[in-house]
């Protein structure tokens, strides 16, 4: 795998800090709120696992499959729910937990989707931020880093399922996504 990244944008001391960052502030934002965490499989769950443990509130979780990618590199745009919420979110402040927020069209239609079940509220916390490739109006609430428009693996990303288990996030050669 390691010789399949052309280069580290974050090391496991830079990510480590990045989390604990955006965990402190929203303990700050939602304290006395109903927080729940909605993972969006399978991509976020190494961020959310570090982002609940670096939240010094009381919150649930619960998790969600959403697709718009299946085995390719680029979006196609259509977005399709595999897994569901197993919580009734009405009373609940959501805080949907993303790896990378790139096109904007997955969670924007999430968020619509999320809205019509009555939560108090609904706001969006991504480990990555990439604005070069942003399709919709859609922004973060609560935000890692920006990167630069590149294919990155690593942390919980993947391509074709493959580099979820690196720790750090890295940019990967444009010939192995390519072929």
């Amino acid at each position: 795998m390691e010789e399949d990244i052309k280069e580290v944008l974050l090391d496991e001391e830079q990510i480590y800090e990045v989390v604990k960052k955006i965990g402190t502030q929203i303990s700050k934002d939602y304290e006395g709120k109903n927080l729940l965490l909605i993972s969006v499989l399978k991509g976020s769950v190494v961020f959310m696992a570090d982002l609940m443990r670096a939240i010094t509130i009381p919150c649930k979780i619960d998790f969600m499959v959403v697709s718009s990618y299946g085995d390719k590199a680029v979006s196609s745009g259509t977005v399709k729910i595999i897994k569901d919420l197993d919580i009734n979110l009405s009373g609940y402040d959501l805080l949907i937990v993303e790896d990378i927020l790139d096109t904007g069209r997955t969670l924007k239609s999430l968020m619509e989707i999320l809205k019509t079940r009555n939560p108090n509220s609904v706001k969006i916390c991504t480990f990555l931020d990439k604005p070069d490739r942003r399709a919709v109006s859609l922004s973060a609430d609560y935000m890692g880093t920006q990167i630069p428009d590149e294919f990155v693996v690593g942390y919980g990303l993947d391509y074709d399922e493959k580099y979820r288990n690196l720790p750090y996030l890295g940019i990967l050669k444009r010939e192995v996504y390519s072929k």
